[in-house]
Formats: structure tokens, C-alpha cells, sequence
């Protein structure tokens, strides 16, 4: 594949293009893995690029040698706001988008400095280009599950509880093993709770022993991209009744989903099951969120979200059921958006 066929540079010209539609001078970017989405550069300190006819990347001295070895832009040494100001009037770039997540700290800096005369205006361009994945990209998360679902295979998190293994333990353990078959690191810090934490979405493995349920949410990340799935393993006949319900709201939300549907459309069939059951009030999170390079990006999988799902996007399916004190049930898979939605991997749902 040539440099002009790369994923990368598909992206940038159809971003510069975007731009140009848009009024826009050019496209100023700061985060990271927006720099690295496209120019492939892996920025390890502070870095931005603006894109325009001429894209440019500009990197810091301590990263300079790394972003010439590894970015397909033009890269240039960054000196300071001031020499950019020049290279900028040099260029007659004035009027720019800017990514929705550049820091205000940094805006108020280049705000500041050149004194009015440069014209910001927040964009989701790169955002909503993000959403839609190149091969290259469906290639990269398909292989982040498929690891990450071995690691959890291999872990057998039964035999752990069997032998009085510890939360921590069982987490270190599968971001161990995840590494060992590829991943260059865990997607998140995983989540493995158990007992009365698993109401808590987001608990932290403690040093405690294993108890019941367990819930484990887990990803790994290779070559940037991310996955996510989480399975929940439960003893109890009321844990076993709370995760049929939640079951049945991922697999019928999932036989759902096709291209052309609005993202909180998916969002309500799950919701409307867990809430005909009468649990609607204790499902307390939204139902998914896209992925990639971030574990987190657009479109979120909520009752507001009104993005249509397009070919070649991701997102989790995630229904969920807390009950506070007690336990929480959760059970999630990434799928690929095409007529139907194929799920990404082959773990199975019940872990027995």
C-alpha cells in the first residue's frame, strides 16, 4: 500500500477537503491521538498539527527525531508561538477549526498571542471523521478482541475464585496475559469487581478475595487501537435472574441494529427491556460508545445521541442492571456496523 493509500492520508485529504467545504483556512489540532490518527506520529510530549494544502506537524525538540522517522507529514521543529505566528502570516492562515477538545489553557494561549488575529472556531470535523473506520482500522480493533478475549479464556477467572485469588490479582493477571499475546497495553484500567461493588460501574479491584458475582471489564490496545468487552460470572438464582434480563436487552439490542439507525434508537431498545421488567430506574449508564484509538469516541450510545450509524462504525452494546448495595450484572460486546451488526469476536456471553 502506497503512502497516498494509507489509511492516513485517506483521512487527511478527506479532512482538508471538509475544511476547505467549511470556509476554513485550515484545521488545528492538539491531541495526540488526533496527530497520530493522521500522520501516524505518536507524539510522547507536546505536539500539534495544522492541517491545510501544505499539512504540517510540529513537534518539540525532544520529540523531533521520533516524529521524522514516523510521521507521512511534513514535519517542522517547534520554536515557539511566535515563530509559528510567522510561518502562519507567511501562509495567510488565519481563520481555523479547532478540535472540541483542545484545553482552554492552550486556547487562551494562542488566543493571547497573536492578539485577535487568529480566528478559532470549534469543529467536530476530525471527530465525525473518526467515527468511520478504513480496513486497516477494522483490522487493528478485531485483533485488540481477539487478544484480549484469549487473555480472558486463558486467565479462567472460576479457577481463581476456586482458589481464593484476589481482585487485583485477576486483573494484573489478564493485563499480563494480554501482553503476552500482543497487546502493546490494557485499553483502560480493568475493572474487576465482585460482590456488592459490582453496583458500582466503575469500582476498582480491590486486595480482596474473589466474591459473588464477578464482573470484569476488560480491553486490550494494539498498534492504538482499542477494544472492550465485559462478562459477568453469576452463582446466585436473583444474580441469575437480573442477568437474563440483562441478556436478553444485549443479544435483542444487538439483532437490532443496522445501518441507518439512530444511535439513541439502540440506546431505547435496551432501555425499553430492562424497564419491562421493571429495573428501569437501575439501569443508570447509556448503552454503548464507539472506539478506536481512544476507548471512548463518538458516537456515545445514549437517549440523546441522534448520529446515524453508518457502515464501518463501531460501537459496544453494554445493558446494564445495578442494584446498589447488593450486585450489578453487565454484559458487553463491540460490534461493526454493516446491514446487521456482526459482533466483534466469539466469547460467549455465560461463563460457566
Amino acid at each position: 500500500m502506497s503512502e497516498y493509500e494509507s489509511p492516513s492520508s485517506i483521512h487527511l485529504s478527506n479532512l482538508i477537503k471538509k475544511t476547505k467545504e467549511k470556509g476554513y483556512d485550515g484545521l488545528l489540532l492538539t491531541e495526540p491521538n488526533n496527530i497520530k490518527y493522521l500522520s501516524n506520529y505518536d507524539t510522547k510530549s507536546f505536539a500539534f498539527a495544522i492541517l491545510s494544502d501544505n499539512p504540517v506537524v510540529y513537534a518539540t525538540e525532544l520529540d523531533l527525531e521520533n516524529a521524522k522517522l514516523n510521521s507521512q507529514i511534513e514535519v517542522r521543529k517547534f520554536e515557539s508561538l511566535s515563530a509559528l505566528n510567522d510561518d502562519l502570516v507567511k501562509e495567510g492562515l488565519t481563520n481555523f477549526a479547532i478540535e472540541s477538545t483542545l484545553p482552554i489553557s492552550l486556547y487562551e494561549k494562542f488566543s493571547d498571542k497573536f492578539s485577535g488575529k487568529l480566528n478559532l472556531t470549534i469543529d467536530h470535523l476530525i471527530e465525525d471523521e473518526r467515527m468511520v473506520k478504513s480496513y486497516d482500522e477494522i483490522v487493528k480493533i478485531q485483533e485488540a478482541t481477539k487478544i484480549a478475549q484469549k487473555a480472558f479464556t486463558d486467565l479462567d477467572v472460576l479457577s481463581k475464585y476456586d482458589s481464593g485469588a484476589s481482585e487485583w490479582e485477576v486483573s494484573y493477571e489478564l493485563g499480563r496475559l494480554m501482553r503476552d499475546y500482543g497487546a502493546e497495553s490494557e485499553s483502560f484500567d480493568t475493572i474487576v469487581t465482585s460482590g456488592s461493588n459490582s453496583s458500582l460501574p466503575h469500582a476498582e479491584p480491590e486486595h480482596k478475595e474473589l466474591e459473588t458475582p464477578i464482573l470484569i471489564d476488560w480491553g486490550a490496545k494494539y498498534k492504538g487501537y482499542c477494544s472492550d468487552n465485559t462478562r459477568t460470572i453469576v452463582f446466585s438464582e436473583k444474580q441469575q435472574e437480573i442477568f437474563d434480563i440483562v441478556l436478553e436487552a444485549h443479544d435483542k439490542t444487538i439483532e437490532s441494529i443496522k445501518e441507518g439507525m439512530k444511535a439513541c434508537e439502540v440506546d431505547k431498545i435496551a432501555r425499553d427491556i430492562i424497564a419491562e421488567y421493571g429495573y428501569g430506574d437501575k439501569y443508570i449508564h447509556s448503552t454503548g460508545h464507539s472506539l478506536g484509538l481512544d476507548i471512548h469516541e463518538n458516537p456515545n450510545v445514549s437517549t440523546r445521541t441522534e448520529t446515524v450509524l453508518e457502515k464501518n462504525m463501531f460501537i459496544t452494546v453494554e445493558p446494564g442492571i445495578y442494584l446498589e448495595g447488593n450486585f450489578g450484572v453487565r454484559v458487553e460486546d463491540t460490534v461493526l456496523i454493516d446491514k446487521k451488526a456482526h459482533v466483534i469476536g466469539d466469547l460467549p456471553r455465560i461463563i460457566i
